[in-house]
This record gives C-alpha cells, sequence and structure tokens, in this order.
C-alpha cells in the first residue's frame, strides 16, 4: 500500500520544485534594482527615441518633396515605428541585462549558495533562461506595441500613419519584439562564460554592436557574417515585405534566414549557460 502512493507523491513533488525554480528565478531578477530600473527606463527610453523620431518626420513634413512624401507611407512611417537607434539601444540594454542577471551572482558569490542549496544545477539555470526570456518578451513585445500605435498616432497628423493591415508589418513587428529575448539570452551565455561583471558588459557590446560595424557585405565571406548578427538581421527583418532590394548591395540578405540567425543566438546563448554554468562557481 505504501509502495503504490509513494510513487504520485515523488512526481508531485518534482514538479513542484521546478515550479519553486522558477518563482524564486522571478524573485531574484526583479529583486535586482538594476533589471528593474533597467526595463523601466529601458522602455520609456525606446518609446522616446521612436516618438521623437516621428515628431520630426511630422515637423518636416512640409519641406519634403512630392518623391519623399511618397517613398515615406509605408516605409518611412515603419522606420519610424522601431528606429535604427532604438535596435541599437534594445541591443545595449537588453545584452547588458541579460548578463547582468548572471553575472551579478558571481560578483557578490551568491552563485555558490545558490547551487548549494540546488545541486541540479541545470534545472535551476533553466529556470533562470525561462524566466529572463520571459521577462524580455514581454519587455520587446510592450515597447514595440506602444511605439508603433504612438508613433502611427503622431504621424496620423499628415495622413502619413499606417495600420496592421499593411503587407509585411507583422514580421516587422515580430522581429522588433523578439530582439530584447535573443540579446538577453546572448549576454546570459557571454556571462557564464566570461563571469566577471565589467569584462562582461564590455564583451556583450562589443559582440553585439561594435562587430557588426566592422564587417562589409563586399566580399561573399564578410557578407556572411555580417548577415548573421542580430544586429543586421533586425534590420533586414524589418523593411516591408515587397521592398525593392539595393542593386548597390552585393550580397544581399535573404528575410527567410535571418529568422535563423535570430534562433541561432537563442539557442547558443542558452546552450552556454546550461554547460559553461554549471561546471565552474567562480
Amino acid at each position: 500500500m505504501t509502495a503504490l502512493t509513494a510513487a504520485p507523491f515523488l512526481a508531485d513533488e518534482s514538479r513542484a520544485r521546478f515550479r519553486d525554480l522558477l518563482l524564486g528565478e522571478w524573485c531574484k531578477l526583479l529583486s535586482l534594482r538594476s533589471i528593474r530600473w533597467g526595463l523601466l527606463l529601458g522602455l520609456l527610453g525606446l518609446v522616446f527615441l521612436n516618438a521623437n523620431a516621428a515628431i520630426a518626420d511630422v515637423n518636416d513634413w512640409d519641406h519634403f518633396a512630392p518623391a519623399q512624401r511618397e517613398f515615406f507611407v509605408p516605409d518611412g512611417a515603419l522606420a519610424a515605428s522601431f528606429t535604427n537607434n532604438a535596435c541599437i539601444a534594445t541591443l545595449l540594454i537588453t545584452g547588458s541585462l541579460g548578463a547582468v542577471s548572471l553575472v551579478s551572482e558571481y560578483a557578490t558569490g551568491q552563485i555558490r549558495t545558490t547551487f548549494a542549496a540546488v545541486p541540479a544545477r541545470r534545472a535551476l539555470l533553466s529556470a533562470k533562461i525561462l524566466v529572463l526570456t520571459a521577462v524580455m518578451t514581454a519587455f520587446g513585445v510592450l515597447a514595440t506595441g506602444v511605439s508603433f500605435f504612438l508613433t502611427q498616432a503622431v504621424l496620423s497628423g499628415k495622413h502619413a500613419g499606417i495600420s496592421l493591415a499593411e503587407p509585411g508589418i507583422w514580421r516587422a513587428l515580430l522581429a522588433s519584439a523578439l530582439l530584447p529575448p535573443v540579446c538577453a539570452l546572448t549576454g546570459l551565455g557571454l556571462a557564464a562564460l566570461v563571469r566577471h561583471s565589467a569584462a562582461t558588459i564590455v564583451t556583450t557590446t562589443t559582440v553585439l554592436l561594435l562587430i557588426p560595424n566592422f564587417l562589409s557585405r563586399n566580399h561573399h565571406w564578410s557578407a556572411c557574417l555580417y548577415h548573421a548578427t542580430p544586429f543586421r538581421a533586425w534590420q533586414t527583418l524589418h523593411d516591408l515585405v515587397g521592398t525593392p532590394p539595393n542593386p548597390h548591395i552585393p550580397f544581399a540578405a535573404d528575410p527567410a534566414g535571418e529568422w535563423f540567425v535570430y534562433l541561432a543566438w537563442a539557442v547558443g546563448g542558452v546552450l552556454a549557460t546550461l554547460v559553461l554554468g554549471s561546471r565552474r562557481d567562480v
């Protein structure tokens, strides 16, 4: 009789433990003041950058040539909804926050206490990955949605806004919304590799932002690396479907392939965290 009732009890206990890990990582993540303020100020900063671009376009609208106005709708309106500067800010903010979520534990030595309390290291790191992914996805959806509706409301004053019915708009919005979790997981994986606060932030900034700016599309090998970065993948995906390709670009990217770039960076960050993060405490 005892053997028959023990199995369900143990199964319930194992499921409850992982839920407890998720709850613990949720509380741990939001207890970091840098994470809370980073998310709040980051969201406000991204919305401000995009809204400011839309306001500048409205102020300059009367000076636009007819050809510029024709081009602006829909391409310019979409570009204002999530600008290139907003993308750069997203790379820096979310990549750094993803790194801080782990490297802060190495800096304070809390990681030893955490692993002592939860010997199943990969289960703990898996919970951290899931919580970080959920938070950054929500951040991306909120920043993208608020920016889009606010900028199009501003542009509607000149009848230059676009709607969600525009062909290709959902691909562009999804690319912006998924950029934060991709960058955050990349920063998390680099934190598991470097394990030093300042060095991790510098490495994350270099990988996500500086390296793409040193690559060119003049040679095939360089163009492959160029298009294999999250920054350039976002730029390709954020273009509307049907936009004519630039004939001056010798090696253009395939938008369908850029989704695999997003996936590869996210999976790479997850694997680095699970493999490297479970091996050392310092």
